[in-house]
């Protein structure tokens, strides 16, 4: 689209040619390491073999006795004859393990308070108390934010690009805490609860909806594994989403594509809603879910959301008014 092919080229040319040159220069090195190991080898044969016949001559050893020596030191020497040929593969490893080592030593930002107890199920109240936040601390998005939202209320953040309103509900759902001031679920501060008790409580219906490699029923009830059959089709049909599913092959076993390609914007967004429907949690997060939809999908994602926000405490984002 961008009529880039020659510099593409021309690009994976010169990185493939640098590949070309390390590789080279590495079998350059395993190719003189087997002779010179052969090398060492032959050396030393002759210098034991010398000493000995020496000893043997002077009748200090017997020939029987060396001849042992020999055949011993001829069983040392193929070990080292192996472990010359493997430096290429414990070089490739000991890379894949350093590599792998900086993966899992990576630490969560994020942790469990000490004394944090699991939270009981929430009625809905959100309130923000002076709360500052920044993912720099010496560029604030957010300073001295303070609002309530009561349970069962939907709240409306509209406002440009780089505002804070994704910042908002990042700090409700504890992806990230305050540098200052306080966030609070039913009067409670959400330090005080485990992670995993307060994520289980709150659903996202985001713009991006992130779809995996797998049948639509199983996309579906990840919002709540042990979910079974007419559990999955009820949130279907709530969310919009059973009729475009029943038409499909397989229905509710055919196999989504990488990410949710082989659907639309508009029936991944169903998905994401029937999945949130399956947890049926107190408190609902929708991040611009009707963003580059077409009007009548748009219309479906809109029914299905009018059926989810029922009943719970409900935070939109928005980019224009006319979407609340």
């Amino acid at each position: 689209a961008f009529a880039r092919e020659d510099y593409e080229e021309r690009r994976f040319e010169r990185q493939s040619l640098e590949n070309v040159e390390m590789a080279l220069v590495a079998r350059s090195i395993k190719m003189k390491l087997s002779p010179i190991v052969e090398i060492i080898v032959a050396t030393g044969t002759c210098l034991v073999l010398g000493y000995g016949a020496r000893l043997v001559l002077a009748g200090q050893l017997t020939v029987g006795a060396l001849v042992v020596f020999l055949l011993y030191l001829g069983k040392m020497y193929k070990p080292m004859r192996d472990l010359s040929k493997m430096t290429d593969t414990v070089s490739k490893a000991a890379v894949g393990f350093e590599r792998i080592r900086e993966v899992l030593e990576t630490e969560s930002g994020m942790r469990d308070q000490p004394g944090a107890r699991p939270a009981a199920r929430f009625k809905g109240k959100i309130e923000f108390d002076k709360v500052s936040f920044g993912y720099n601390p010496d560029q604030l998005i957010l300073k001295d934010v303070s609002f309530e939202i009561e349970p069962g209320q939907v709240a409306a953040f509209v406002g440009p690009t780089g505002g804070g309103k994704t910042t908002i509900i990042s700090l409700v759902a504890r992806f990230y805490d305050p540098l200052s001031g306080e966030v609070k679920i039913d009067g409670t501060n959400i330090r005080n609860y485990t992670m995993k008790s307060l994520r289980q409580q709150v659903s996202f219906v985001l713009q991006e909806t992130l779809l995996f490699h797998a049948p639509i029923w199983q996309n579906i009830a990840y919002g709540r594994p042990e979910a079974n059959r007419a559990e999955i089709i009820r949130a279907a049909k709530l969310a919009n989403a059973h009729e475009f599913i029943d038409e499909m092959p397989e229905g509710y076993d055919t196999m989504v594509g990488e990410r949710g390609v082989t659907l639309s914007g508009g029936q991944r967004q169903r998905i994401a809603i029937a999945r949130a429907v399956i947890r049926n949690t107190p408190i609902l997060v929708l991040d611009e879910p009707t963003s580059g939809l077409d009007a009548v999908s748009e219309q479906a994602v809109f029914e299905a959301l009018d059926r989810l926000m029922e009943g719970k405490t409900s935070i939109v984002i928005a980019h224009h008014l006319a979407t609340i």
